[in-house]
């Protein structure tokens, strides 16, 4: 880095330019700060983004998969998984202070961060109050939804409990195939029947994957 003249080092060029003018292996490289043995920071950055997929890939990284990385040792990967918890909560406050549907991305962006590098299938519920905020987002169920059934009456008993006034049901496909099974669509009309008899909407239902997230209600099959 030193070798850089200063107005191409990441962190001179971010205070005189601000952090959009950085490429994301700069970005990187100023939270990695130092280096291998014959990798400098800006290459191991690099070997970062490579191995993890990019950006994406790095925000949905889960701890073993950067220790797994020569040069991230226990230091840099406290750091890493900071930021990354920091973006989760960030993008969280957003959801409890404003009608989730004012920013639908802002929705999908939480569920990628929160469910789509799981090497196991989840299903979630975002519990939303009488003017679609987040109260909270909790996993309910754990393993293939094939094979781990999904109880509509714990969904309802936890919407009455927490006073919802509706949801926004989820699940990640460990695969990154987005497309909803036929399973996917006859338990998202379940639950919308079950919580409808408490007075409860079911909002939308993501499918979600490192890859990106897919919304029944824009398929137009809620």
């Amino acid at each position: 880095m030193k070798d850089l003249p200063a107005a191409l080092r990441p962190r001179e060029k971010m205070l005189s330019m601000g952090p959009q003018a950085l490429a994301d292996v700069e970005l990187l490289a100023l939270l990695l700060r130092t280096g291998l043995q014959g990798l400098g920071v800006l290459q191991l950055a690099e070997k970062v983004l490579n191995d993890l997929g990019g950006v994406s890939g790095l925000l949905h990284a889960q701890g073993s998969q950067l220790s797994a990385i020569k040069g991230l040792g226990p230091a840099k990967r406290s750091e890493l998984m900071a930021v990354m918890e920091l973006a989760r909560r960030a993008l969280s406050r957003e959801l409890s202070t404003q009608p989730v549907f004012n920013s639908p991305q802002t929705v999908k962006d939480y569920l990628r961060i929160k469910l789509g590098a799981l090497p196991h299938e989840v299903f979630a519920v975002l519990f939303l109050d009488a003017q679609q905020r987040l109260i909270t987002c909790e996993e309910m169920f754990r393993g293939s939804l094939t094979q781990t059934s999904v109880y509509p009456r714990e969904v309802v008993k936890r919407a009455l409990a927490l006073n919802a006034a509706c949801v926004v049901l989820a699940h990640n496909h460990p695969s990154g195939v987005l497309e909803p099974s036929r399973a996917d669509e006859l338990l998202t009309q379940t639950l919308k029947s079950s919580l409808a008899l408490v007075d409860v909407r079911v909002l939308d239902h993501l499918v979600v994957g490192a890859g990106g997230a897919l919304s029944f209600a824009e398929r137009g099959l809620l």
